[in-house]
């Protein structure tokens, strides 16, 4: 795989490169600010660009902006943010918006470089990876509407798993149900937030977004077996 990382740390940078190498990847670019992003993009054509949230010149949100950049230049272009924050101002429009696979980690709980890379390989091949953490922030601050009012408890949780990225597996051992009660409980919730079949299949994404856009209960922050990290999936 072709990646490309804007990441201003020096030697985060460095390890980054030496990881991914390591895997068989590709560095086609390992930039410290985003000033020539678009350009090394456009010359370097990486499948996954990885970028931090705060860049220079101000530290603030130039990464996590660049990436809503190019989602909408080039929407087939794998993104992934990996940062120590959440940056709520623009993370709900990041993910909400359309565009290729994308990612958002935080570097704090990423404690497995074997789960890294699988959720570099997930993001590469079409998914969407959330850190628990990540949504948890995003749905302090949203408020239900009146669709999510219909959802049942069990209907909450699971669509709570599903804004994770969770897999239909995942799902059911977290819940400790079946794969079909699972299938059942996201039927309905599919039919209570009325989102009807469509061509693009995309109903599970847009269930997502509507639980990030609109809050819902947060689960228990689920662990991997090594203890911390992302859980991803995309069935259905």
């Amino acid at each position: 795989m072709r990646i490309l990382i804007c990441e201003d740390s020096a030697l985060l940078r460095a390890g980054l490169v030496r990881v991914l190498e390591d895997a068989g990847h590709e560095v086609v670019g390992a930039l410290p600010d985003a000033s020539r992003l678009d350009e090394t993009v456009d010359t370097t054509a990486p499948d996954l660009c990885i970028l931090d949230v705060r860049l220079p010149p101000t530290w603030v949100d130039e990464g996590i902006r660049a990436a809503l950049s190019l989602r909408a230049r080039l929407p087939q272009l794998a993104v992934l943010v990996l940062s120590q924050y959440v940056e709520e101002r623009y993370a709900a429009d990041l993910i909400s918006s359309s565009g290729g696979a994308l990612g958002y980690l935080l570097k704090d709980r990423v404690a497995d470089v074997t789960d890294f890379l699988e959720a570099i390989e997930r993001i590469a091949a079409g998914a969407t990876v959330l850190d628990p953490e990540v949504v948890a922030q995003l749905l302090s601050r949203r408020t239900r509407d009146e669709r999510m009012l219909r959802l049942t408890e069990r209907e909450s949780s699971v669509l709570a798993l599903i804004a994770e990225g969770r897999s239909n597996q995942a799902i059911a051992k977290t819940l400790h149900v079946t794969e079909g009660s699972v299938e059942k409980h996201i039927t309905a919730v599919f039919q209570k937030l009325d989102l009807e079949p469509d061509e693009s299949g995309n109903r599970r994404v847009l269930a997502a977004i509507a639980h990030l856009e609109h809050g819902g209960p947060t689960p228990p922050a689920p662990t991997t077996p090594s203890g911390r990290g992302p859980q991803t999936g995309t069935n259905r």
